[in-house]
């Protein structure tokens, strides 16, 4: 089982003057929303977390998102035996998370990982069911918080290129 979760910081909060109605994409994935994120295995009962407080949780579900997509680019799918790799680079560190696909298997493993620490494992239809969940779930929390946010084109285009699975 899979859960993905943020918390929003009160260390770095978004400029008062802000119009969410007209951010860009850069604004809404880069200098927005900042705090933590996590993903655990509930099952194992592992996770791996931020714990920074300027991580632009927006950005990290939008990226999550392109990841699951991107590393599902081989035409056997689940049969393929061929590993597909991707990475998620965080903008003010050097720390990077890795998912690796094989077959229908994700491996998500983070540079601030004990090295002896084996990687989270989960089925990749069901990360990218629980991405996409996330996205919405960010999306509506977000948009509670913010107005103006839900009558942004960005937010809209985002939306409509990862729908809920």
């Amino acid at each position: 089982m899979i859960d993905l979760g943020y918390s929003l910081s009160r260390r770095f909060p978004d400029p008062p003057q802000t119009d969410y109605r007209t951010a860009d994409v850069r604004a809404l994935r880069h200098d927005l929303f900042c705090g933590d994120v996590y993903l655990a295995d509930t099952k194992e009962d592992r996770e791996v977390q931020t714990s920074w407080g300027w991580v632009p949780v927006l950005d990290f579900a939008w990226a999550l998102c392109d990841i699951v997509e991107r590393i599902d680019r081989d035409p056997l799918g689940n049969r393929a035996a061929q590993p597909q790799f991707a990475e998620l680079d965080f903008t003010e560190s050097a720390d990077r998370m890795y998912f690796e696909r094989r077959f229908g298997w994700v491996d998500v493993d983070a540079d601030w990982m004990p090295a002896d620490e084996a990687p989270l494992t989960f089925q990749h239809s069901a990360l990218r069911r629980e991405a996409r969940d996330f996205l919405h779930d960010l999306i509506a929390d977000l948009t509670d918080l913010h107005d103006g946010l839900g009558d942004n084109p960005a937010v809209w285009d985002l939306q409509a290129r990862f729908p809920r699975v």
